[in-house]
């Protein structure tokens, strides 16, 4: 581990070294008791007697059994000045700056709004579908808005698994590896209109005052019936403010959409903040044929919404705003600008809400927050469901789901004590089985993804190995 790790492990309180196999990271549930149908060879689970319906449609919870633990009594600063001349990879964080799900919880949220997975195979035409893919790519990084606590680091083996028959689709998730640290997940339309798969390793940096995690992994998406392969990496994640102030968050950095049947290809640029907010959250882009000729352009911010309209209008557009900038008086200055290194941090607003070009159309937007979510982690409806346990469901899941997690289950219900206790518990399990292996020379076996490289990339990658939803959970690993 070199010593940029070490110190961002320290801020964090990602300890890669130290914790448990485990996920470092900057920055859904089941829909009821599945019964399994083994008549079926597709392993396509029921919704039995899980949470209460209502005319016939399934309810979620609407919020957590206990409200957020305040984080005003701890800072990040107070912690390091301690801990001068120590080897900072040692260094846990306080369980308060954490919110009570594990990262393979988060990576489900990307099917929050699986639903323009589902346009998307819909649409006759290519150019539509990169529309929507390209939407769906905006909207997998919405949830993280205000989102300012850390997951929980999944354990080596973790699983997390989804099945939401409203919104058609199932998912499962595995923590794959230590070193690197690396989440691997598969889901799949229950109407096999799609499959969506992918694994996740960002690089860790820390910059003095935020903590940027550039992704690494590929993310791929399958449209079964137009045998249409679109792959993509996720923008870069920023947390600023680690040190002292207010946290906030930012996503910056090119994402290209490739179809690799068609060569037509989306790009999309995330705006970092820039002087003042000016460019705080914006999402501007294009996508383009095989000879790179623009076909349709792509605006608005991965925190509201996106629009798209034809290319000739756009650039009028934005023509006639150029001249009407040009004709403006400048105000007179307040003083100098201060550099972005200088900036105390403030935590931006932002200046705008996104400006309709008449003419445009609405590809996305976001879905509204439930009105205790700042008291609930900041968490959308869709995340409060997420580690749901109802009654009966840990029979039919894996031992090693998210949902079984003891620490995560505890800070879920409020009892902090008992939470740091557990994580450091199963810490210590996950150590001294690691030294288990050592001792007999033993790697670790994963369950349900193998290595290999991306069919349509070539890339290294994480692959599913299939057989997850027959539940023969026998040789699973106790690691709670």
């Amino acid at each position: 581990m070199n010593g940029e790790e070490e110190f961002f492990d320290a801020v964090t309180g990602f300890d890669s070294d130290n914790s448990s196999g485990e996920f470092t990271e900057a920055n859904q549930r089941l829909t009821g008791v599945i019964h399994v149908d083994t008549s079926k060879s597709n392993g396509i689970g029921k919704v039995g007697d899980g949470p209460p319906q209502e005319n016939g449609i399934q309810k979620h919870r609407t919020s957590l059994p206990a409200p957020m633990f305040t984080r005003s009594d701890f800072s990040v600063w107070s912690i390091l000045k301690k801990c001068i001349g120590l080897e900072l990879s040692k260094i846990t964080m306080p369980i308060a700056f954490n919110e009570p799900l594990s990262f393979l919880q988060r990576i489900t949220e990307y099917m929050e709004h699986v639903y323009l997975i589902h346009r998307a195979s819909r649409q006759p035409q290519s150019l539509e579908r990169m529309q929507s893919v390209a939407a769906f790519a905006v909207s997998a990084v919405a949830s993280q808005w205000e989102r300012t606590g850390k997951p929980f680091n999944p354990l080596l083996g973790e699983t997390y698994e989804l099945i939401r028959e409203d919104l058609g689709f199932r998912f499962i998730s595995e923590q794959v590896s230590h070193h690197p640290p690396i989440s691997a997940f598969y889901s799949e339309g229950l109407h096999q209109d799609f499959l969506f798969h992918g694994s996740i390793y960002p690089k860790l940096k820390f910059w003095g005052k935020s903590v940027e995690a550039e992704p690494r992994g590929t993310i791929t998406l399958e449209l079964l019936k137009h045998k249409e392969a679109y792959t993509w990496t996720n923008p870069t994640c920023c947390v600023h403010n680690v040190i002292i102030g207010k946290l906030w968050i930012e996503q910056y950095g090119t994402v290209e959409i490739l179809n690799h049947r068609t060569g037509d290809k989306c790009v999309l640029h995330f705006k970092p903040c820039g002087l003042f907010g000016k460019e705080l959250h914006k999402v501007e882009g294009y996508i383009q044929d095989k000879s790179k000729k623009k076909l349709f352009m792509i605006y608005g911010k991965w925190t509201e919404c996106l629009w798209g309209i034809d290319p000739v209008a756009y650039e009028s557009f934005r023509k006639q705003e150029r001249r009407g900038d040009s004709l403006r008086k400048t105000k007179p200055d307040d003083g100098p600008e201060k550099a972005d290194g200088d900036v105390v941090d403030t935590v931006p607003e932002s200046q705008e809400t996104v400006q309709v070009i008449p003419g445009s159309k609405l590809l996305w937007r976001v879905n509204t927050r439930p009105p205790n979510s700042a008291q609930m982690y900041n968490f959308t409806s869709f995340t409060v469901s997420l580690n749901e346990l109802e009654t009966g469901m840990e029979k039919i899941l894996a031992p090693t789901d998210c949902r079984l997690r003891p620490d995560i289950r505890g800070m879920e219900n409020g009892n902090m004590d008992l939470a740091s206790q557990e994580k450091e518990r199963l810490e210590e399990k996950q150590r001294e089985a690691r030294r288990e292996r050592a001792r007999e020379e033993a790697e670790w076996q994963t369950r349900w993804f193998h290595r290999g490289s991306n069919p349509y990339t070539g890339t290294p990658d994480w692959l599913y190995a299939g057989g997850y939803f027959e539940r023969d959970f026998s040789g699973c690993p106790d690691i709670y």
